[in-house]
């Protein structure tokens, strides 16, 4: 139940401030102590970085262990919100909606603004990008962060809890700011190779789930692999090129990877159609968890030992 009742949250609410956002203060420790990282030589900077991350990693890990912990002994029903509201800030889908639209509305009114709103969901020059452009790269970014910023998170509370999502939240925000080649390749590496581990599962579950919530093709399931595979991350090509099959679109990243070739250049109705399968996904993810976690507490209660009726207690 926390699951869902934490998407009706974000539903609601949206981010909690940023002075109190969980995110944030991990973002600002992997600043702090990552804002020399690139001037060391490589192997300095390798072992810094690895050290870097693991502490901030055991400080996430106990703090929300903790907080799992003092939850555990709340009423059942108190447990369920508390447990909610923790978990919220460590997913955000109706931000990652909004924002794509915006780049959608932003268009609308001329080809400058539309570049201008997408320079603040994705880290590529966008000052030439031409209109259908512009819609690609925020559709791969729809669909990348579909599997980072949400169906990761709830898939690592699933199996680890409170500790699972935060963790893997603070993994993919010093990805974020810590995993590119070139000045950061071996600051980052460390961090970049342990959220490729995080998203190796959630990205394939998040392609699935897109092509399972469209109308049912056999040809695109396989297709993916070969579509996924065409950009130069291990995870982030599956989400997109299950969007982009979808939606019988071309997306890509100019002078670096096309997908689905073929398909044809994404217009507004398309990113419309891929906000509400995004939605779909999201939440029939969260119902599907929910209804798994809560079929696994109930079978670890009836599994329990009880006393005996014969039992004469000492």
């Amino acid at each position: 139940m926390s699951v869902l009742l934490a998407l009706v949250v974000d539903a609601i609410w949206g981010e909690p401030p940023v002075r109190w956002h969980p995110v944030v203060w991990m973002g600002t420790y992997l600043q702090r102590v990552g804002r020399s990282l690139p001037d060391f030589a490589p192997r300095k900077a390798l072992l810094l970085g690895a050290a870097y991350w693991l502490l901030g990693a055991l400080v996430v890990a106990l703090v929300y262990a903790m907080a799992a912990m003092l939850v555990a002994k709340l009423s059942p029903w108190l447990g369920v919100i508390v447990t909610a509201l923790l978990l919220k800030p460590l997913f955000a889908l109706r931000m990652l909606l909004r924002e794509v639209a915006a780049v959608d509305t932003a268009l609308d009114q001329n080809l400058e603004s539309g570049r201008e709103r997408l320079r603040m969901i994705v880290s590529r020059d966008t000052s030439h990008l031409s209109a259908g452009e512009i819609r690609e790269s925020a559709l791969e970014s729809l669909a990348e962060n579909l599997s980072d910023s949400v169906i990761a998170p709830l898939f690592w509370f699933a199996l680890l809890g409170l500790p699972g999502a935060a963790v893997y939240r603070y993994a993919n925000t010093a990805d974020a700011l810590w995993g590119y080649r070139g000045r950061w390749e071996w600051g980052g590496k460390f961090a970049a190779r342990v959220d490729d581990v995080f998203n190796l599962v959630p990205a394939r579950l998040t392609a699935i789930a897109l092509l399972l919530a469209g109308r049912w093709r056999w040809k695109a399931f396989v297709q993916l692999r070969g579509e996924a595979t065409r950009t130069p991350s291990p995870n982030a090509g599956w989400p997109m090129a299950a969007l982009a099959l979808l939606l019988n679109v071309r997306l890509g990243k100019p002078n670096e990877y096309v997908l689905n070739l073929s398909g044809r250049e994404p217009n507004r109705a398309d990113v419309r159609q891929a906000l509400r399968h995004s939605q779909r996904v999201a939440v029939m993810f969260a119902l599907v968890l929910a209804l798994a976690m809560g079929a696994t507490a109930t079978s670890h209660a009836s599994s329990a030992p009880t006393p005996s009726a014969l039992q004469v207690p000492r």
